[in-house]
C-alpha cells in the first residue's frame, strides 16, 4: 500500500539515534516519500540536508509560529534563499498557534503573511499549522488566496494536522485547501474529527504523521511516533470512507503529488 507521509519531523532529536533504521522501516512498509518541514532556519537547514541524504525525502522551509519572536526582513530573505534547493516543495511550517506564549499574536501574523506573500513569489504551496487560532487563520488564507497564479489557485497547500470545526474545513476547502489528517483521527473520543474527515473531497485529503508527535493507535502513548505508522492513519481513513485501502492510499499519494508538485510513481 504505497503511501506518502506528507508531515514528518525526520530533523528532530528524538531520531538521532534511529534515523537510518527508521526511513528505511518506513520505505520498507510502503512510503515511498516522506515531506519533511522546517520549524525556524536551522531546522530548515536541517530539513534539506535529510533531503538531501536520503532519495525519498523532500524538504519544506518555513518559520513556525511558535520561533517568530524574532522575526525580520532578514529572515523572511534568508527563507527565500533555501527555497531555491531543488528539493524545496513548499513553504511551512508557518501559520498561527496562540496555545503557546512563545511569540506575540501580532509577530505571528507578520511573519505568515510575509511567508504567506513569499510562497506566492516563489509558486510554492504552504504547510499550515493552527492551534487555537482557527478564525485567524482562514481570514488570513482567504485574503492570500486571491493574490495566487493560477497554477497555485487550486493547490495553494494544507492544513496540517487538521484539527478545527467543520466550518474551518468547509472555507479552507473552499479556497482550494487540502486537509490532512493525524493519529487523532484513530483514538477512541475523536468522533467529531472522524466525522469532519469522512466529508473531505477525495481529492483534498493527505494522510500525515507529524512525527515524532501524535502516534496513532494502537501505539497512542508511546513515542517516537515514526513514518511507517502512517498506514494506521490511513487505514482508519479509509474505513471512514468506505473504501479499499489500496484505493485510498493510491488517491491520497496522487493528491500529495498534485498539491506538491512531486512526479508520479517516484521510487523511495
Amino acid at each position: 500500500m504505497p503511501l506518502i507521509d506528507t508531515h514528518c519531523h525526520l530533523d528532530f532529536d528524538a531520531f538521532d539515534d534511529i534515523r537510518d533504521e527508521m526511513v528505511q522501516e518506513a520505505f520498507n512498509a510502503g512510503v515511498t516519500r516522506i515531506v519533511n518541514p522546517g520549524v525556524d532556519l536551522d531546522r530548515s537547514r536541517a530539513a534539506i540536508a535529510l533531503a538531501d541524504t536520503y532519495p525519498g525525502v523532500y524538504a519544506a522551509v518555513g518559520i513556525h509560529p511558535s520561533s517568530t519572536a524574532d522575526w525580520s526582513d532578514a529572515t523572511r530573505d534568508e527563507v527565500r534563499a533555501l527555497a531555491d534547493h531543488p528539493k524545496v516543495i513548499a513553504i511551512g511550517e508557518i501559520g498561527l498557534d496562540y496555545h503557546w506564549d512563545d511569540s506575540p499574536h501580532d509577530m505571528q501574523r507578520i511573519a505568515l503573511e510575509a511567508q504567506l506573500a513569499l510562497a506566492a513569489a516563489l509558486g510554492l504551496p504552504v504547510i499550515i499549522h493552527n492551534r487555537e487560532a482557527s478564525e485567524d487563520v482562514i481570514d488570513v488564507l482567504a485574503a492570500w488566496v486571491p493574490s495566487l497564479p493560477p497554477d497555485l489557485r487550486d493547490r495553494p497547500g494544507v492544513l496540517h494536522s487538521f484539527s478545527a470545526p467543520q466550518h474551518i474545513a468547509d472555507r479552507a476547502l473552499e479556497l482550494g485547501f487540502y486537509l490532512g489528517f493525524t493519529g487523532p483521527v484513530t483514538f477512541k473520543n475523536a468522533d467529531d474529527l472522524r466525522a469532519i474527515a469522512a466529508r473531505v473531497p477525495d481529492d483534498r485529503i493527505l494522510v500525515e504523521t507529524d512525527a515524532p508527535f501524535l502516534t496513532p493507535h494502537p501505539y497512542r502513548g508511546k513515542r517516537p511516533n515514526k513514518p511507517a505508522y502512517v498506514r494506521f492513519v490511513a487505514e482508519r481513513l479509509a474505513a471512514l470512507r468506505r473504501m479499499p485501502d489500496e484505493t485510498f492510499a493510491a488517491q491520497s499519494t496522487a493528491n500529495a503529488e498534485r498539491l506538491f508538485a512531486l512526479p508520479p510513481d517516484k521510487p523511495a
